[in-house]
């Protein structure tokens, strides 16, 4: 069992180790070397010089300026006084809402902390159940479990304060989520309608495209909307699969970074020639000169691009039957996207399209019909996944047991009995071990959610979110308790009658909470802290300054400002608000530790992401109703297993009026959905016309179709010469809507000879068939 003496070993080194790392960074900061590591966002937005563009030769590397060092600290400050309208202006609404889940939490923590310790503290520890114990050898203990719940007598009428406090605890909490909710509801609101035009106001995503033998999609597209959105339609972007050709692009960038490395590297010592090998990532294979080698892939590679590109553009099974819509008014939009387009509701499904940023193209190609079946493979993969993982986290666990260690290797022994030694094993190495075993974990579930086929990154974000969260509850809290009970008590358990097991299993659940407790300063404070450091960004910038930087453009590249990191970043707070509401009640000496945390990750990451984070896209804090329902589901999480561990306490008379508590909640979360989720999921009717109204006013001459016209064009596309995107001008059919759209006339040009996708009359219809124009069919538009 881990003592208090174990537990201030574990914060002292934390804490120190936190300090080192802030301190490296208030130091590293100042310096014009470093200048683009810890600023990169300024840099980006042009609003920041390099430092070491003038001077002494010294002065462009380390700064000289003693009076910058007294205030080395000034980044504290400046990091908690932007206005939040300032930082949504700044950084987006996507970064200040996710700082207001850690202000969240400290709106949370802060009043239980405190009646928690003014009322429970005292109550558990003014009792001497585990010393009784302890002397008749059923169980052990340590100092710090004589502040939980297990140190309060079997049947004791004291269970009615613990009771009586989850009540309080439960209100407090609902109704701090009600008005957080409410609060970032209204700021997504006056977000949506005070920001700048962008492209997805106007613009919808139409899936699953029915075939027609008669037209292709981009006429399919055109006549559906024409004829169903007369009013509104503007133009459209089909889809196109260009996956093999993004990756040749991709692949061809990678060949010029190794060219540029290789005549850098020339340049330096042009007595010798710089050599490569040809096989597996340059380690296998014959020997070769690397900057011929590497000019000859290029090469070929471009000629490879441009051959795909050729047969992208001519190849009609390269268009997918998925479009991107754009209409006239953002209420045109707003209908569209919002209403059923067909009377199958399989076919013409409609959704609002991400911003151009947020799109995630690779995902566009894959057919809408094997979205299930991909679904429902990486279900199963993932409950192996999570099935798996079980079993190094329960040998990670058995790390806090000395006796567990002793006895698989009694020749450490003598090492282990050390006191500095076993403080360390008991207090630290439980945590770094775990966050070893988490490290790889993002990355498996976000190409497990790519693989689901999601088109947005912000979508993908949240559904890694998702997983990661589900593992952290079942991998890192439910199995560290259970695994942990079990290597602790197995012996105990073994000699009790089976009656005796749940009330010891009651009793021993809440001491895993010094494993958290490590788990939290590890992951919580020298972690966050090691965030702001960044020291992997600086080594690599360098690097890549070194190596492969010749332009400023070069260098602004080398920069890597990252992001928040949503589908890690969340799921991890999550999890801390899980631990807290689960040991408010039953083990209150953790929530300090809780509250250290969402202080100082609140002002680390408010620095980052007014100096570092470069934002990716923006959802207009879409993410919210996941982060609510996530608190609300640890709240009853947290009911649940109180009214289990109750059930061993011998308070058969007081549990049954926690019962209330999870109905309670799950009410309060269904009032909360109805009320305040529409905001994420729609756009009102009336805040979009309020929108065009103004902007018609103010804007009379707006020509927004060549503001949409290529908003949604495969980023491939994007950036290349004049030349090429000649070549995509003159390929309309497949890539844009450019086609005569009968706004001019009554006529909508059309090749259909069926209706099975509109009521218009057509060849096949009883109705004599309108006039020909050309070799197609017109539609008369009344």
């Amino acid at each position: 069992m881990a003592t208090f003496g174990d537990i201030g070993l574990a914060a002292g080194i934390n804490i120190l180790s936190a300090i080192i790392f802030l301190v490296a960074f208030a130091i590293l900061r100042l310096q014009p070397f470093s200048d683009r590591v810890y600023f990169p966002k300024w840099y980006l937005k042009g609003l920041r010089g390099s430092p070491s563009s003038s001077g002494a030769f010294v002065r462009k590397f380390v700064n000289l300026d003693w009076k910058a060092y007294i205030r080395f600290l000034n980044w504290v400050p400046d990091a908690l006084k932007m206005p939040e309208p300032e930082l949504i202006d700044h950084a987006g609404l996507d970064s200040a809402v996710y700082l207001r889940i850690y202000l969240l939490g400290l709106k949370i923590f802060v009043p239980v902390t405190l009646l928690a310790w003014a009322i429970l503290v005292p109550v558990n520890w003014t009792n001497n159940t585990l010393a009784m114990s302890q002397a008749t050898n059923e169980i052990g203990y340590s100092n710090i479990d004589k502040l939980s719940i297990s140190n309060v007598p079997h049947g004791s009428q004291r269970f009615w304060t613990h009771i009586v406090m989850a009540y309080a605890f439960t209100f407090w909490v609902c109704y701090t989520l009600m008005k957080e909710y409410e609060t970032v509801a209204a700021m997504r609101l006056h977000f949506l309608a005070s920001e700048k035009r962008r492209p997805d106001q106007f613009t919808v995503l139409v899936k699953n495209i029915p075939p027609d033998p008669d037209e292709t999609v981009t006429e399919s597209v055109q006549h559906f909307f024409l004829v169903n959105h007369p009013d509104h339609y503007l133009t459209h972007q089909v889809v196109i699969n260009a996956n093999k050709l993004a990756d040749l692009v991709k692949e061809r960038k990678s060949k010029q970074n190794w060219l540029d490395y290789y005549q850098l590297k020339y340049q330096r010592k042009p007595d010798k020639r710089p050599v490569t090998k040809t096989g597996f990532l340059g380690l296998t294979g014959k020997k070769v000169d690397a900057i011929d080698h590497m000019t000859a892939e290029i090469e070929r590679l471009a000629k490879e691009i441009e051959a795909e590109r050729e047969r992208v553009k001519t190849d009609p099974t390269c268009i997918m039957p998925a479009a991107f819509v754009s209409f006239k008014t953002r209420w045109g939009a707003a209908v569209c996207a919002q209403t059923q387009q067909s009377r199958n509701p399989t076919l013409w499904l409609t959704e609002w399209a991400s911003e151009p940023r947020d799109v995630y193209w690779p995902n566009l190609a894959i057919p809408y019909f094997s979205l299930s079946i991909r679904r429902l493979i990486v279900s199963v993969v993932f409950f192996f996944l999570t099935f798996f993982f079980m079993i190094p986290i329960a040998f990670v666990q058995s790390l806090a047991n000395i006796q567990g260690i002793e006895r698989a290797a009694p020749f450490l022994r003598p090492v282990i009995e050390i006191p500095f030694i076993k403080s360390l094993i008991q207090g630290v190495l439980p945590g770094i071990a775990l966050k070893i075993f988490l490290i790889v974990l993002p990355t498996i579930l976000m190409l497990m959610s790519k693989f689901e086929g999601f088109l947005s990154r912000s979508s993908l974000d949240r559904r890694s979110a998702t997983k990661y969260y589900i593992f952290n509850v079942i991998n890192v809290f439910l199995v560290s308790v259970i695994a942990g009970t079990a290597l602790d008590q197995l012996r105990t358990l073994m000699n009790q009658s089976a009656n005796e097991i749940p009330r010891t299993i009651g009793v021993a659940i809440p001491m895993r909470a010094t494993f958290f407790i490590t788990y939290v300063m590890v992951d919580g404070w020298a972690g966050v802290a090691a965030e702001i450091l960044r020291l992997v960004p600086l080594v690599l910038f360098h690097l890549k300054n070194f190596f492969l930087v010749k332009t400023e453009k070069d260098r602004e590249a080398a920069m890597d400002p990252g992001s928040i990191g949503f589908n890690t970043g969340e799921p991890q707070i999550q999890l801390y608000f899980l631990l807290g509401l689960v040991y408010a009640v039953v083990t209150p000496v953790f929530l300090p530790f809780i509250l250290v945390f969402f202080a100082f990750a609140y002002m680390v990451y408010r620095h980052q992401i007014i100096n570092v984070y470069n934002q990716e896209y923006e959802s207009a804090g879409a993410f919210w109703p996941d982060v609510h329902g996530r608190i609300v589901f640890a709240l009853i999480f947290s009911q649940v297993v109180l009214m289990g561990l109750m059930s061993t306490k011998g308070a058969a008379a007081s549990t049954p009026f926690l019962l209330a508590l999870p109905v309670l909640t799950i009410f309060f979360h269904y009032f909360c959905k109805g009320l305040y989720e529409p905001a994420f999921v729609r756009y009102p009717l009336q805040e979009a016309m309020m929108r065009d109204t103004l902007e018609r006013a103010r804007e009379p001459n707006l020509n927004l179709k060549s503001y949409l016209q290529y908003a949604y064009v495969h980023p491939v596309f994007k950036n290349e010469d004049e030349d090429d995107d000649d070549d995509i001008d003159d390929n309309e059919d497949y890539y844009n809507g450019k086609q005569q759209q009968g706004r001019d006339g009554t006529l909508v040009p059309t090749k259909r000879h069926s209706r099975r996708s509109t009521p218009a009359q057509s060849k096949m219809s009883e109705v004599p068939s309108p006039a020909r124009i050309g070799d197609g069919f017109a539609v008369q538009l009344e």
